[in-house]
Parts: C-alpha cells; sequence; structure tokens
C-alpha cells in the first residue's frame, strides 16, 4: 500500500510536468484538471490543436530531474567534498548577509581661485538616509558637511564623505570633485600662475616697471629692463599658488606681455622711427 507522502508527492509531480508546458498550462487555467485530462471541446481546438486528453508517464524521477536540472536541487549549494559554496546573495546559507555596495556619488565644488589661495572652510547641506537602531529601517536626515580647505588645493582634488546607510547595504560615498572657477586677472597652471600685462610699443623697447595685484592684495612692482618681444616673458619666483603638501611653498608667477602698437603716427613721428630703427 503506497503512502500519503508517496501518493501527494506523484500527484505534485504530475502537475508539474503538465505545467511546465505552456499549451497545456492554458488548457489547465481554462478547463481545470478534467479539460486537461479529458482534451477539450472541439471548439477551442483552434487556438490549441491538442484536443486529446493528457496522462501522466508515470515517472516522478524524470520530472524531478527536468524541472531541478538534477537528482540533487540542492548540489549548487555545496562542493563535491559537501562544503558549502559562497554564493553572494544577500543571504546566505549560514545566515550571514552579504552587503552591497552603492555606487559613488559625485558632485563638483567650484572653488575660486582665491578659495584656493587660502585656507577656509565650507559648509554644504545634504539629505542622507541613516539606519535606525532596529538595523533594518532607515529614516531620512539633514546633514551639514564641513569641508576644511587646504592652501592650494588643486583642480581635480576629491574630497569622501560617507553617505547612505541601509539594511545589507554598504554606505555610498560622497565625492565633491574641486573645480577652478575663471579668475579675471590669473590662469593656473599646476602651482603657477600667469599674468598678461599691456605694455605700449614705447615702454616695450625701454625699460619700464610692471605692476602685479596678487591674491593676497598685495601690490607687486616687477622691473622689466630687457626689450619686450612677442615671445618674451619675466619670471617671479615664489608667487605663485601655495603648495597643497607645503603652504609654506608656492608656485612661480610667470608675467606675459600684451604689446599695445599705436593707431597712426604723424610724418615725423614715422621718421623719428624710422631713424631709430634702422
Amino acid at each position: 500500500m503506497r503512502s500519503p507522502v508517496s501518493s501527494w508527492f506523484e500527484t505534485a509531480k504530475s502537475s508539474l510536468n503538465s505545467l511546465a508546458l505552456a499549451v497545456k498550462r492554458r488548457t489547465y487555467d481554462k478547463f481545470g484538471e478534467e479539460g486537461l485530462k479529458g482534451g477539450i471541446p472541439l471548439e477551442f481546438g483552434s487556438q490549441t490543436p491538442w484536443t486529446s486528453g493528457y496522462v501522466f508517464h508515470g515517472n516522478p524521477e524524470k520530472v524531478f530531474h527536468e524541472f531541478f536540472g538534477g537528482d540533487n536541487p540542492f548540489s549548487e549549494f555545496f562542493d563535491a567534498d559537501g562544503s558549502d559554496v559562497d554564493l553572494n546573495w544577500g543571504v546566505g546559507i549560514q545566515g550571514q548577509g552579504a552587503k552591497n555596495q552603492d555606487p559613488l556619488i559625485e558632485w563638483d565644488l567650484c572653488l575660486s581661485l582665491k578659495d584656493l589661495f587660502f585656507s577656509c572652510t565650507k559648509k554644504i547641506k545634504i539629505s542622507q538616509k541613516v539606519l535606525n537602531e532596529d538595523g533594518y529601517s532607515s529614516t531620512i536626515k539633514d546633514k551639514i558637511l564641513t569641508i576644511d580647505m587646504r592652501p592650494g588645493w588643486r583642480q581635480g582634488t576629491r574630497i569622501a564623505f560617507e553617505k547612505d546607510q541601509g539594511p545589507n547595504v554598504i554606505p555610498a560615498d560622497i565625492i565633491f570633485i574641486v573645480k577652478e572657477k575663471l579668475h579675471p586677472r590669473f590662469r593656473r597652471e599646476n602651482d603657477n600662475l600667469f599674468f598678461v600685462s599691456p605694455i605700449p610699443l614705447g615702454k616695450a623697447l625701454t625699460c619700464c616697471t610692471v605692476e602685479v595685484r596678487t591674491l593676497d592684495d598685495r601690490l607687486l612692482n616687477i622691473p622689466i629692463n630687457d626689450i619686450v618681444h612677442p615671445k618674451y616673458f619675466k619670471k617671479v619666483p615664489g608667487e605663485g599658488m601655495p603648495l597643497p603638501e607645503d603652504p609654506t611653498k608656492k608656485g612661480d608667477l610667470y608675467i606675459f606681455f600684451n604689446i599695445q602698437f599705436p593707431i597712426c603716427l604723424t610724418p615725423q613721428k614715422q621718421v623719428l622711427c624710422q631713424a631709430l630703427l634702422t
């Protein structure tokens, strides 16, 4: 005499076998078990040509193998020697949660050249997901992030903060990336500053002094004792940007010149220039 468990198991396997086929599944949904076993009326045969009754082949092991892809549905959880396999699921066999890493969040931090010259502090308000004490739920809270900048930070400097918290989630980092705003007088190249000074042609050919107002509001008087030609520049050591590694040291200041030619000359000045330059 067959046990009730064995009978139920064979019935369940028969159902799995029949429901695995799309045509049989549609027939079962529409006509039930009687329609599946006895066939469907001929007037419904246009959409599903299978009108003969279905009979289970009687081999539950065959259905089990086809449905689970093997004789043991738990084989993927173990190695050949019977040890556990790390499946990287949210909850593993041993009950250890595998946390997922959220993607990075990157924001531009636009700073003026003067901000980057001095040390200063920037405060930024964000909304942050914080894990509650129960370890599962989370709450949205506002948070003020404080960025203490070092003198001389370069464009592209990255400042990282930890952001959202949640169950089975490794908090995403917020990355602030320094972006340098354009300055009306200076252009930065690494730790050096470039400055362009207009100079009349007459001073370009004779000695002169160039005034440069620095980022820390000092006025430099730079003597030019050379003839200024289109490719000429003056290097002033130690008047550039502070070095992030050692703010007591600075890069250099490079002065380039925009030579201004006269729009017109009187005949007398033309004669004088010709006499001087030939």
